[in-house]
């Protein structure tokens, strides 16, 4: 199978989000105890907001997390189906 046609089918896409999600989870648990991980395992999860969420920083901390994550669903998932 090709790589268009497995765009095109649907279970492809199941699988893809089954394997996103997850690693998305990961990402972000991983990446605030990198970076954050004295205030995490202080408990000033406070200043936790406002270095990373607060006024509109959370986009800049989620999306390119997210699209790491589709692209690392989507290269396994290619790999694994045939």
């Amino acid at each position: 199978m090709g790589a268009i046609e497995k765009l095109k089918n649907p279970l492809f896409w199941k699988n893809v989000v089954k394997v996103a999600i997850p690693f998305f989870i990961f990402v972000i648990i991983f990446s605030l105890l990198f970076y954050n991980g004295k205030l995490m395992f202080s408990g000033d999860f406070d200043a936790i907001f406002e270095k990373e969420f607060k006024n509109g920083k959370w986009i800049n901390f989620l999306v390119p997390r997210l699209i790491i994550s589709f692209g690392y669903g989507m290269y396994t998932t290619m790999k694994k189906m045939k």
